[in-house]
């Protein structure tokens, strides 16, 4: 059974880093999944800082939706998966419920904890470790359009899921990892 590592802050507190620093430093083999997508110049440019941050040697996999299903037709083959993230993960599937601005609430929270249940039925089945990125998008000020509030409620949801499943957690702070919960296994 493998080991889940789940990381959480806020936009630009180090978590990518700090995941990046706990994988190159075990020594191990690694395989990176991106869940970004390049829609506009601007996100290409993110995509490229990232890549170009990642060591040379570690297998990198473009899977913005339905990772698990990929993954059953793709077994990894690498001792360390990383996964960045979640925030892009569920935007990239709660995007699909949204029309003129609205979200339906219902089925795009059906999308999302089938995305999270199937992510965690495959992270527990398989034997490699597992480092998570998610953003905490609550601490901030309640989004003023219902497609914001919604956005925000399921993240929430889902980084508290993924919390209690994770043997580490650990809060990043102006680029400082604060352990919440330390190996428990």
């Amino acid at each position: 059974m493998s080991k889940l590592t789940f990381i959480l802050g806020g936009a630009r507190s180090g978590k990518s880093s700090h995941a990046q620093k706990l994988a190159q430093e075990s020594g191990r083999s690694v395989t990176f999944i991106a869940t970004a997508q390049a829609l506009d110049e601007e996100m290409s440019a993110r995509i490229n800082k990232h890549q170009e941050d990642r060591p040379s040697n570690w297998v990198t996999l473009e899977i913005p939706l339905n990772i698990s299903e990929h993954l059953r037709t793709h077994p990894i083959n690498a001792d360390i998966v990383l996964l960045d993230c979640i925030t892009l993960l569920l935007n990239n599937r709660f995007m699909q419920y949204v029309e003129n601005h609205i979200v339906d609430e219902q089925r795009s929270m059906q999308g999302m904890q089938k995305e999270v249940d199937d992510l965690l039925a495959t992270i527990h089945e398989q034997k490699q470790d597992w480092i998570v990125i998610s953003n905490e998008v609550g601490l901030g000020v309640v989004p003023a359009y219902q497609m914001g509030r919604a956005y925000r409620d399921i993240l929430g949801w889902a980084n508290q899921r993924l919390a209690r499943e994770a043997d580490e957690v650990y809060w990043m702070v102006a680029g400082i990892p604060v352990p919440i919960r330390q190996f428990r296994k």
